[in-house]
């Protein structure tokens, strides 16, 4: 995956940060026996996002997570590892950035000055390029991802992961430092938390945290009578963080804004941070970090 072009390398002998695992300054920490090593990478703490089915807005709270962190003065990345159908540059309008090669470490593109992003959509030659790619293809990019991008010293870092319980999860939990858990994003109806709890038992086996469940597109807001319509039911989310025992970090109302604000390419926080749902993920964040900085 040499994503770097004629005119990048003019670049090449600029300085670079040296967290890249090219830098000859660079090592890997020891690796454990049956698995490949960790990548040196200076990040406090890493989170993961994921969902045991694809349609609960799971890419929607990691982007407004990620930006509810910076804004909380944070240094935070998001690494968008839905490697086929990555949609983080879409919702936050970047797009149509390339990224920059500097000194064999790529550069990540920032959406504020302590917000760092990293996609494969970036390194795709337009947005309607599909990625066909088996496992072992997949776990190098992610490595690459994790090595060859200079984030910098980062507090956070989230990673936006595919549905299910595939390669890129089972390949980022193995890879990345300092993992200090995962957010588990469902939406209320039976069959959606039947998949999440999948993904719990999944985190469970891996030997890593769950820091929580995040209830999202939980009840509506009727613009027009103001009752709440729970359109997907309620409470599904929470019953089970209660059944398997991990924190319940909140619920997410739906509301249209959203859906709006993440096609304008702005994160809805940003956007009507006076909104109920907007109110609702700083919340969630608040509990995460709470979570994820005790005993640290």
């Amino acid at each position: 995956m040499d994503s770097t072009t004629d005119s990048q390398k003019t670049a090449q002998n600029a300085e670079c940060s040296g967290n890249c695992d090219s830098c000859s300054s660079t090592q890997k920490t020891a690796p454990q026996k049956g698995l490949p090593p960790k990548v040196r990478l200076d990040v406090k703490h890493v989170i993961l996002v994921l969902s045991g089915k694809g349609g609960v807005g799971k890419s929607t709270v990691a982007v407004n997570l990620a930006t509810a962190l910076a804004n909380h003065g944070k240094n935070t990345g998001l690494l968008d590892l839905d490697i086929h159908g990555p949609s983080i540059p879409k919702m936050l309008g970047i797009e149509k950035e390339h990224p920059a090669v500097l000194a064999q470490c790529i550069q990540p593109v920032m959406v504020m000055p302590n917000l760092a992003v990293m996609s494969m959509a970036f390194l795709l030659p337009d947005t309607s390029t599909p990625v066909v790619w088996r496992g072992p293809m997949k776990m190098g990019a992610i490595q690459q991802f994790l090595a060859e991008v200079n984030w910098g010293a980062l507090d956070y870092l989230v990673v936006d992961l595919p549905p299910g319980t595939g390669d890129e999860v089972l390949s980022i939990a193995q890879l990345a430092p300092n993992v200090r858990g995962a957010v588990i994003v469902t939406t209320p109806q039976d069959v959606a938390v039947l998949d999440a709890t999948k993904a719990i038992e999944f985190i469970k086996k891996m030997d890593l945290p769950v820091i929580g469940v995040v209830e999202n597109m939980s009840g509506m807001v009727c613009p027009h009578c103001h009752e709440v319509l729970d359109l997907f039911g309620r409470g599904g989310g929470e019953k089970a963080a209660k059944k398997f025992g991990v924190p319940f970090l909140g619920a997410i109302p739906l509301d249209p804004a959203m859906v709006a604000s993440g096609d304008a390419g702005k994160p809805f926080i940003t956007a009507d941070p006076e909104s109920p749902t907007a109110k609702a993920v700083e919340a969630v964040m608040e509990k995460v970090l709470a979570i994820a900085e005790k005993d640290a």
